[in-house]
Formats: structure tokens, C-alpha cells, sequence
């Protein structure tokens, strides 16, 4: 039976051996990504992820810009950038004039009104 330190021993010999085995293919394998690189057309700036300049090339139909949108918006975008109309009051403080449209988290001086046996539809905006 082999003991705990042969088989530490054994363990860090194979990462030695790994770490060579790897150093010796890393030549190769930058090679074969260089060759894929060059036919593809793919630069640094690609890998990175940023967006290449399009001066010069033609758009294609992912990148062309919709009618009556900005060039390099995206839907989400464009939609975002609408602007928000607020949206109508649907409770009312009569005491403060405070008021919520029932969205989000309900204000503190209706949750303390509530906590006082009164009933949420008492300040509905009619």
C-alpha cells in the first residue's frame, strides 16, 4: 500500500509534467488560433468584445438601422429612450393631499391610516 507522501509525491510529478506538457503545446495552439483569426477576419478588439468601426464596410441586416431609429440603438433601447408619462394618483391623503399611484411600496402615512382600522379604499381617487 502506497503511503500519503508517495502519493504526494506522485501527485506534484504529474502536475510538472502537466505544466511542461502545456508549455510545450501553448506554441501550437496560438498557431491555430492566429490561422482561424486571419480567416475569419477577427481582431483583438473582437475577442474583447468591443465594436469595430464600420467605416468603409457595408451594414448588414443586424447591424442596419431601423426606420425612425438612431443608428446603433437596439429596440430595448429606443424604448427606454421614450420619455414616461407619470402615472395617475390612485389613493389620496385628504388630510395632507399626499398621494400614490398603488405602485411600489405602499407610503408610510397609508400603512400607518391602515394600522388604524381604516380601510385603503377610503383614500381611492374617484
Amino acid at each position: 500500500m502506497t503511503t500519503y507522501m508517495e502519493l504526494k509525491e506522485k501527485a506534484e510529478q504529474l502536475m510538472r509534467e502537466a505544466e511542461a506538457a502545456r508549455k510545450a503545446e501553448i506554441g501550437t495552439a496560438i498557431a491555430e488560433i492566429k490561422a482561424k483569426m486571419a480567416a475569419y477576419g477577427i481582431t483583438v478588439d473582437d475577442l474583447a468584445g468591443r465594436k469595430r468601426a464600420t467605416k468603409g464596410r457595408k451594414p448588414n441586416a443586424a447591424t442596419a438601422a431601423k426606420p425612425g431609429r438612431k443608428p446603433g440603438k437596439t429596440a430595448k433601447a429606443a424604448k427606454l429612450a421614450k420619455e414616461r408619462k407619470p402615472v395617475a394618483a390612485k389613493y389620496r391623503n385628504t388630510e395632507t393631499g399626499e398621494t400614490w399611484s398603488g405602485r411600489g411600496k405602499a407610503p408610510k402615512w397609508l400603512m400607518a391610516m391602515e394600522a388604524a382600522g381604516r380601510k385603503r379604499e377610503e383614500f381611492a381617487v374617484k
